[in-house]
């Protein structure tokens, strides 16, 4: 069975194999054995948290085991905030007008413009999910289990949450908007300047990237061509995310012109239709067909959540198997929440 649960300290091996397939452009998982075991350290004591009511500098990093193997296959996770400790920056495409009444010429420009806009916000971040697992379901899991702990923990994590996602760049990590802007301030190559970000030295940004709107129009064909556009292996995750409701508001990365989605908590529908209900254990019914939901149970050092199939919609208690119970970490009568896993997941 597949499994969503917090990363622990013995995953490090496993979370630097999973980093070495990531690829340029990949900011927030990167294959430096001291980076990541910061990231474990902080995720570990982000879970062992109790009575937190607001959020601060959590990082709640989870992993998909294969319970059988015990492999882990798939990273996820979620920032409580951004920009406290260290500035964020993205920029924002939006327009300039110039008019002349006595010419008749009135132009609204594209501009690109420095900002800090998702200061204080929260993050879903570093979802990946190895190649030869793509398929039942796994990448639905890995991306909407971090919504039940959301969900469920709501005190946690602000209003509004987004979701940076990887630009286009090709297969030797080339960003046509870094070679037609960045380049031009930094004066080193993409993977210079991604290695440097995701080390946590962003500095640098500040020190040397123009606080003047750059007007998109002198920009390349191929730079514009890009802006708000993912990279080919990240389709499948925008996707994802707009399914869930969240929406491109015209914010997008300053290095590689990867957008920005965002909403509000309340407004994920996987957040918004879920509910608890009590676990019975024992022989469900109409196991293996129907529609796929959604379970986790409402633990946060052991938050658990694992995706079960079922011709019988759940009412106000939810039978499991005794495995399911397990790899849940509940017993019977403990609350579980549960939603349906999309509103295209039947059969």
């Amino acid at each position: 069975m597949m499994v969503i649960r917090p990363i622990c300290q013995n995953d490090l091996k496993s979370l630097y194999r999973l980093a070495e397939k990531t690829g340029i452009g990949f900011t927030s998982l990167v294959p430096d054995e001291a980076i990541l075991q910061k990231k474990i350290d902080g995720a570990v004591r982000s879970f062992a948290k109790d009575n937190v009511t607001k959020p601060s500098n959590e990082d709640y990093l989870m992993v998909l085991e294969d319970s059988t193997t015990g492999d882990i296959v798939g990273t996820c996770g979620v920032l409580a905030t951004v920009g406290l400790d260290e500035p964020f920056y993205s920029y924002h495409l939006g327009t300039i007008t110039h008019a002349s009444r006595e010419l008749g010429v009135h132009n609204a420009v594209p501009t690109l413009i420095l900002n800090n806009d998702f200061t204080g916000c929260s993050e879903i971040c570093t979802l990946f999910l190895e190649e030869d697992f793509r398929h039942s379901k796994n990448g639905q899991l890995l991306s909407k289990a971090r919504f039940m702990f959301m969900a469920q923990f709501p005190e946690r994590f602000t209003e509004k949450v987004f979701a940076e996602m990887r630009g286009v760049s090709d297969e030797n990590g080339v960003s046509p908007l870094w070679e037609s802007l960045g380049r031009h301030f930094f004066s080193i190559d993409f993977k210079e300047a991604d290695e440097l970000t995701g080390q946590g030295n962003k500095q640098f940004i500040a020190e040397l990237m123009p606080n003047n709107p750059v007007y998109v129009n002198l920009l390349p064909k191929e730079a514009r061509d890009v802006l708000g556009h993912v990279h080919q292996n990240t389709v499948p995750a925008r996707r994802l995310l707009e399914q869930e409701g969240f929406r491109y508001e015209n914010y997008v990365d300053i290095f590689d012109g990867g957008p920005s989605l965002e909403a509000r908590v309340q407004d994920i529908r996987a957040v918004r239709d879920s509910r608890l209900c009590l676990a019975n254990i024992g022989q469900p019914k109409g196991i293996g067909e129907g529609s796929y939901y959604l379970v986790s149970n409402a633990k946060v050092a052991d938050f658990r959540c694992i995706l079960i199939q079922r011709s019988i919609p759940p009412g106000s208690a939810m039978t499991l198997t005794q495995e399911e119970a397990d790899s849940l970490c509940i017993i019977s009568k403990e609350p579980v929440r549960v939603v349906e896993l999309s509103p295209y997941s039947r059969g």
